[in-house]
C-alpha cells in the first residue's frame, strides 16, 4: 500500500516534470496535488525537504531505467554504450525526467549546504553505473568522468537548442576520437 507521502512525492514529480523549478511555490503545487501547503510542510519539514524527496524518487526511477539499460547493452554489441545512453536519454519518455534533473542539479549546486548529501551522492552513483556498464579494461574512475561529462555537456546543449541531429552527430565524432585512440593505443603496445 502506497502512503500518503509518497503519493505526494508522486504527484510532486508530475507537477515539477510539467511546471519545472522556475518560481516553485508551495501553494500551487498543494493545489495540483490536493492538498495543502501546510500538509506538504507536515509531511517534509520546507519546500527543500519536499524537493529531495522529489529528487530521490525520480534519481531512483532513472537510474533503475538506466541500469535495465545497461543490462541489455550487451546485446547492442555494435552500438557504443554512450551512443546507447544517449538514445535513452533523448527518448521522450526519458528527457523530461533528465531536463528535471538537471535543474534540480543547478538548485542544489546553487545551495551546496541545503543539498550537499544530495550532490555527492547523485555523483557518485552516476559514475559508478557508467563505470560499471564500460568494458573491463576501461572501467576506471577517470573514464566514467570523462563520459558523465560529455554527456552533461551534450545534454545541456540539446536541451538549450533542441537540436538532437547537431549534439547527436557531435557525441558521434566524440566517440570516433575515442575509438581512433584506443586503436592508436593498441598498435603501441
Amino acid at each position: 500500500m502506497v502512503s500518503r507521502k509518497e503519493q505526494l512525492i508522486e504527484a510532486a514529480l508530475r507537477y515539477l516534470l510539467r511546471h519545472g523549478l522556475a518560481n516553485l511555490s508551495l501553494r500551487p503545487l498543494a493545489a495540483a496535488t490536493n492538498t495543502s501547503a501546510r500538509l506538504l510542510i507536515y509531511h517534509f519539514g520546507s519546500k527543500e525537504g519536499l524537493l529531495a524527496e522529489v529528487l530521490a524518487a525520480m534519481q531512483s526511477h532513472l537510474q533503475a531505467s538506466f541500469a535495465r539499460l545497461a543490462a541489455e547493452a550487451p546485446k547492442r554489441r555494435n552500438e557504443p554504450p554512450l551512443k546507447t545512453f544517449w538514445r535513452w536519454a533523448t527518448a521522450e519518455e526519458h528527457c523530461a525526467y533528465l531536463k528535471l534533473l538537471y535543474e534540480l542539479q543547478i538548485l542544489a549546486a546553487r545551495n551546496p549546504r541545503e543539498y550537499a548529501r544530495y550532490l555527492k551522492r547523485n555523483s557518485m552513483t552516476w559514475l559508478e553505473l557508467v563505470k560499471q556498464a564500460l568494458p573491463p579494461p576501461e572501467r576506471t574512475p577517470a573514464m566514467a568522468t570523462l563520459l558523465v561529462a560529455v554527456f552533461d555537456g551534450l545534454f545541456i546543449e540539446f536541451m538549450s537548442t533542441e537540436n538532437r541531429q547537431r549534439t547527436t552527430q557531435a557525441l558521434d565524432q566524440f566517440i570516433r576520437i575515442v575509438k581512433r585512440a584506443r586503436a592508436s593505443g593498441a598498435s603501441e603496445d
